[in-house]
């Protein structure tokens, strides 16, 4: 008796759990009543984690671009490949000899593409030119931009868009890095004699004199909650850097962001990997790949505590700090936004009124106002949020 009453309380509760299953999508469904998609289309994943089961799926597998969600595809990737502990580095060699107190060389300003050197984090590099015991310079300073492929813009980047340069050496992205180091060389006391500052490599020889290093939580947070394109493509770089190949090329990228996606069961379907931004009109993903993506985040230790504070958070901060306020969704779903034109996307994940754990995926295509998109978004994320 007591095993028959033990299957009749499991039936009960698959029973339950079904009803709820099917009264979500339902309600789901209703949303996609909405007049928009006769002109538009939409993608929708939601993937219950605790469950590890899809609750909803609508042209899940369709091909769309991403535009910023594509951050997403870039950052799982790159903290799978490199780490939550990686660290971006600015080094600076010097050649020659000390010759009474005079520096008889070159110094070496060797680019990392770190997006978030600032005029401080130069003269701390600075500094350490007048450690090396000097008071003066007879040589070059030279900038050494070769770790990426001399590419400016991403592949399939608007040519009348406002976009950053792709430099490997930067400040504020501007190019003004060996200009500014000069300043502040001399700002320490280090008189440069007839230098003159020109663009080069590193010879083989030079020595190691200083290193100014932020680690990838530092770029994750502005490339994510403030959806910056110039932090994200150097993320990619980055990514492209550890195939070791001496240059970073986007290539190289694109190359382990598939062999990701392979390794997480979809490397047969026909994905378009552009660029790192999602400002490329080349990309072209699905919302399963962002909802697999996302369960491989949050099944990963290491990526999920590296991911999940650099996300924006609904009605709090980042691109989503003005979206469902005084919803159950406020301070709940954690995501990333994409907005280009005609497009507009958001993936992230959410907590159900029961503590269910969720992952979603949505983009929107087609929709020549974004705010549409935005608002089809919003109450999809109050609705789960509201899930029982």
């Amino acid at each position: 008796m007591k095993k028959i009453a033990f299957l009749f309380l499991i039936c009960v509760v698959s029973v339950a759990s079904f009803a709820q299953s099917d009264s979500l999508r339902i309600r789901l469904d209703s949303l996609l009543n909405d007049p928009m998609f006769e002109t538009s289309q939409v993608g929708l994943m939601v993937y219950d984690l605790d469950g590890d089961s899809a609750l909803y799926t609508r042209n899940h597998r369709q091909l769309m671009r991403p535009a910023s969600c594509m951050k997403l595809v870039t950052a799982i990737t790159a903290l799978d490949q490199l780490g939550s502990n990686y660290d971006y580095h600015t080094r600076i060699y010097y050649t020659g000899n000390v010759v009474d107190s005079t520096l008889v060389g070159n110094i070496y300003c060797v680019g990392g593409f770190d997006p978030t050197l600032t005029i401080d984090d130069v003269a701390i590099l600075a500094d350490g030119v007048r450690r090396l015991g000097v008071d003066s310079i007879r040589g070059l300073l030279v900038a050494d931009r070769t770790m990426k492929e001399m590419q400016d813009y991403g592949e399939g980047w608007c040519w009348d868009d406002d976009n950053p340069l792709l430099t490997a050496l930067s400040i504020g992205r501007k190019n003004i890095f060996l200009q500014t180091f000069a300043e502040e060389v001399a700002r320490a006391g280090v008189n440069l004699e007839r230098v003159s500052l020109i663009e080069g490599q590193l010879p083989q020889r030079a020595q190691l004199l200083t290193v100014c290093k932020h680690n990838i939580s530092q770029v994750l947070e502005r490339m994510m909650k403030m959806s910056d394109n110039f932090y994200a493509e150097s993320m990619f770089y980055q990514t492209a850097a550890s195939a070791g190949k001496g240059l970073a090329r986007a290539k190289d990228a694109r190359d382990i962001t598939k062999r990701l996606i392979a390794r997480l069961g979809l490397g047969h379907e026909p994905y378009r990997i552009a660029d790192g931004s999602g400002l490329s009109l080349y990309n072209y993903v699905s919302v399963e790949l962002l909802c697999t993506l996302l369960r491989h985040a949050w099944k990963s230790p290491s990526i999920h505590s590296a991911l999940l504070p650099a996300l924006p958070i609904a009605g709090v901060d980042g691109t989503l700090k003005d979206r469902m306020k005084g919803t159950k969704a406020q301070g709940n779903v954690l995501a990333k936004t994409g907005t280009v034109s005609g497009i507009s996307s958001l993936a992230g994940y959410c907590t159900t009124a029961s503590g269910r754990q969720l992952c979603f995926a949505i983009i929107n295509q087609g929709v020549m106002r974004n705010s549409k998109g935005k608002a089809f978004q919003d109450r999809v994320c109050k609705m789960l949020c509201e899930y029982e």
